[in-house]
């Protein structure tokens, strides 16, 4: 029998805002989800608080007191769990990569969460949890930070919001662009548009979904192009809070839905989109939030999800942005950015081109002869003529 004690919900419900900053880049209406405004500064609240609170709620009042948290993190994951432990008093532990920087252990320390540093990413961080910590406490709950169904559900409700507010507005919308790392919050995404039969054969109208990476972190495109759900060797990217080297298997599976287009863009393309949206929308946000920026920037929105559409009627649509936030950043930082990537070739031919009246107008019909329609994989490079 669970506890009878009813825990507070460790996240918040999040403002969606049309950006008219982002609209003018991209050619549509881009709709903003502010998960930066999260208790823990990420989407990451969602699922983990979930996850969490239903320990709780499950667990016999004898026991539930005495629940200690274990989380394995390359931050965000991290900071969500102790944000919530301390919400629902109960401690923590975080053990995170030797890749997480220095900031981000700080920040969960000074919270009071036990962080122990171990490991090349993130799987090996997880493996000590699991045999040296979690093993060794009675009272201990083991928090995945991206693979598990409690996680979907409490990022799912994302979509809730979603659909109300469109519906408020008497709306529609077309797309979402998300990150992804492990792939809970796709998981999440995926799993929302399903319930509102946003997916092929559901009643409601058909909605895409944009599936980001950086290179280096790309570890579910790297999986369908493959055909089979395999691990990175490492992560190389700066975007390490996508640090898993293996997706969820619930997320290879979902990618490889006909509603999913899977894009990997450079680290360069995806600092630079945190910079660019710094300056136009006054909020910081980390290279692995940044990726799913920088499609807006960069003018590829378009060919990516509806190269047959007219350019008048892209301008119509109405895509989501999920700001998925993250801590692993300040300003300095961005400045550094700033100063490595802001002379990258590929952040200084496409970004603004559509604004400033830069981009290359290729015709529909010549866009289709030409063979320059997306495949559902795609890692995305100067190269390929359509950035």
């Amino acid at each position: 029998m669970g506890s009878n004690f009813e825990p507070s919900k460790p996240w918040r419900e999040t403002p969606l805002i049309r950006s008219a900053a982002l609209s003018l880049e991209a050619g549509c209406n881009i709709y903003l989800k502010l998960e930066t405004l999260q208790p823990s500064g990420s989407f990451k609240s969602r699922g983990i608080g979930n996850l969490m609170s239903k320990a709780i709620l499950s667990s016999p009042p004898s026991k539930s007191k005495n629940i200690h948290f274990y989380c394995s993190s390359g931050g965000n994951a991290g900071l969500a769990c102790v944000t919530a432990a301390m919400e629902l008093g109960r401690p923590a532990t975080i053990v995170v990569p030797m890749t997480t920087s220095s900031l981000m252990v700080e920040k969960l320390k000074l919270l009071g969460a036990d962080v122990r540093q171990v490991g090349r990413h993130w799987s090996e961080a997880d493996a000590f949890l699991r045999e040296e910590l979690l093993g060794n406490d009675e009272g201990g709950v083991y928090v995945p930070p991206f693979d598990h169904g409690d996680l979907w559900e409490g990022h799912a409700s994302l979509v809730d919001e979603i659909e109300r507010e469109f519906m408020r507005e008497g709306k529609e919308f077309d797309a979402v662009v998300c990150s992804v790392g492990g792939g809970g919050l796709f998981c999440g995404v995926m799993m929302g548009l399903e319930r509102y039969g946003r997916l092929g054969g559901g009643d409601g109208k058909g909605v895409k979904v944009l599936a980001m990476e950086t290179e280096g972190a790309e570890s579910l495109n790297f999986s369908l192009g493959r055909g089979e759900l395999s691990r990175l060797e490492a992560i190389s990217s700066i975007a390490t809070s996508l640090g898993a080297t293996q997706v969820a298997r619930k997320a290879f599976e979902w990618g490889q839905r006909k509603e999913v287009t899977s894009c990997v863009f450079s680290d360069a393309e995806a600092a630079m989109a945190c910079v660019e949206f710094a300056d136009d929308e006054r909020i910081v946000v980390e290279p692995a939030c940044g990726v799913s920026i920088a499609p807006a920037y960069n003018d590829t929105l378009h060919t990516l999800l509806f190269p047959e559409l007219s350019d008048e009627e892209f301008e119509r649509l109405n895509i989501v942005i999920v700001v998925c936030g993250g801590s692993n950043v300040t300003l300095k930082i961005l400045e550094g950015y700033r100063e490595k990537y802001g002379s990258d070739e590929r952040v200084v031919s496409k970004f603004h081109s559509r604004r400033l009246g830069r981009r290359e107008k290729v015709p529909m019909k010549t866009r289709k002869q030409s063979g320059m329609l997306y495949d559902q994989v795609q890692h995305v490079t100067l190269e390929d003529g359509l950035r």
